[in-house]
């Protein structure tokens, strides 16, 4: 039986919101992490993938639970792993052998081994000969390449890294990829365990046993899916796509409400995508071209776009009950095919609806602006409201995404100098 090097027990993870309420990013996370694994962590963008994994490294305490390493609580930084970060996060005063040799600093290692070390990580990375170089000299694939070498310098147990490929184009990136599958396949390190996030669900297959999905707000694992192909992988075989495919619908997998129409239940306030209503509205009518059911992992390749960007569109669409998503595809609901069929004019009254039936953030905003004699209200008003529910930077985010969405179905209109909201003519004759 393979040796069990993390364990992670009812992990929490909570903050202080302005009105000294609790928010949570990270609930109950129960996840083991066995020797000889290369574990993948996927979720929609603000799920806590980075914050986990900085907790497995010691770097950000839970605030509920346990984390083991080779069965022993975590008590400060972790000291059986290496972490590689999306920015490099090179020092850009130190040349490349510099760089590497970081890694061992706190060694109580003699200069001639921690020299021989380096250099023989710097020849396994392939950057040999560029030993004296500084960080401005180098690709963005190079650069990631000496973080890589930074932190296997250290031989750690445990590779943890944090979307090390994002920042990289993809010719770069596909490039860095199989030479780190390579060293990892064939034991050319001592790692006994990668665990890495991304946002790409085909980087997920491509490289990892294993592949665990979060959900949001809070993040919980609703998915530990083991992949058993044997490398190398090809992404044109069917067995690859359709694990792809598996992976996008339990991603995209929402329940759809019917509306309240009682007025008995309280509607959530319910965070709204960052998706501007142009880019939505072209999204539908994609769809609406390409047929009755859409393949979202096609669609998503087809369009270049990682899970990062591809997510918040589809479920801004099923938010406003223009689409659903089902066993990885995508189809228009009915209104969904209405919306795409009609007229300019008619778009926006359609999406008026919807907006103010599905979107609790949304009718709160006009509810309130409606009760105004003056049918006005100062944009910090509405922030301050939810800042209690979101935090201060997701409320600013909210409040540009409404007033997006407001103004294409014509309910609210915004004096952006004076940073005032204001009902649209028409909606204040229709309240």
């Amino acid at each position: 039986m393979k040796k069990t090097l993390i364990e992670l027990n009812q992990i929490s993870k909570r903050y202080i919101l302005p009105n000294q309420t609790s928010g949570s990013i990270l609930e109950d996370i129960n996840i083991n992490i066995k020797e000889g694994e290369f574990v993948s962590i996927l979720g929609p963008s603000g799920s806590g993938k980075s914050t986990l994994l900085r907790i497995i490294a010691g770097l950000v305490s839970p605030s509920q639970g346990t984390v083991l390493y080779n069965g022993k609580p975590i008590v400060s930084t972790n000291p059986g792993v290496g972490m590689v970060f999306q920015s490099f996060a090179l020092f850009p005063w130190l040349t490349v052998l510099e760089n590497v040799k970081l890694g061992l600093e706190n060694k109580s290692l003699k200069e001639a081994e921690i020299m021989r070390k380096a250099l023989s990580v710097i020849d396994m990375i392939g950057l040999d000969g560029f030993e004296g170089a500084y960080p401005k000299e180098l690709s963005g694939g190079m650069r990631q390449r000496v973080g890589l070498g930074r932190a296997l310098i250290m031989e750690p147990d445990i590779l943890l890294m944090d979307e090390p490929f994002s920042a990289l184009d993809v010719l770069t990136a596909e490039n860095l990829k199989n030479d780190l599958l390579e060293l990892w396949t064939e034991k050319k390190i001592p790692t006994k365990s990668i665990i890495m996030v991304t946002h790409s669900i085909e980087e997920a297959v491509y490289m990892s046993d294993r592949a665990i999905v979060l959900s949001k707000d809070p993040a919980r694992v609703i998915a530990d899916i083991p992949i058993t192909m044997p490398h190398w992988r090809d992404k044109q075989e069917s067995s690859f796509t359709s694990l792809v495919d598996r992976i996008y619908s339990i991603l995209t997998k929402k329940e759809i409400k019917s509306p309240d129409t009682t007025g008995v239940q309280k509607k959530k306030m319910e965070k709204v995508q960052q998706v501007p209503a142009g880019a939505l509205t072209g999204f539908i009518e994609l769809i609406a071209d390409l047929g009755q059911k859409v393949d979202l992992y096609k669609l998503a390749d087809q369009l270049n776009l990682d899970l990062e960007d591809f997510l918040p569109i589809v479920e801004a669409a099923q938010m406003l009950h223009f689409a659903l998503i089902q066993h990885g595809d995508i189809e228009l609901t009915e209104v969904g095919h209405q919306f795409a069929d009609a007229s300019v004019l008619d778009r926006k009254i359609l999406f008026k609806e919807s907006v103010l039936s599905y979107i609790p953030i949304m009718e709160k905003l006009v509810w309130i602006l409606h009760s105004k004699s003056n049918h006005k209200m100062e944009r910090e008003f509405f922030v301050e409201i939810f800042a209690k529910h979101f935090g201060a930077k997701e409320a600013e985010l909210q409040m540009d995404i409404l007033i997006d969405w407001g103004r294409y179905a014509e309910l609210i209109s915004y004096d952006e100098n004076a940073k005032v909201l204001f009902l649209d003519h028409d909606s204040t004759a229709s309240g």
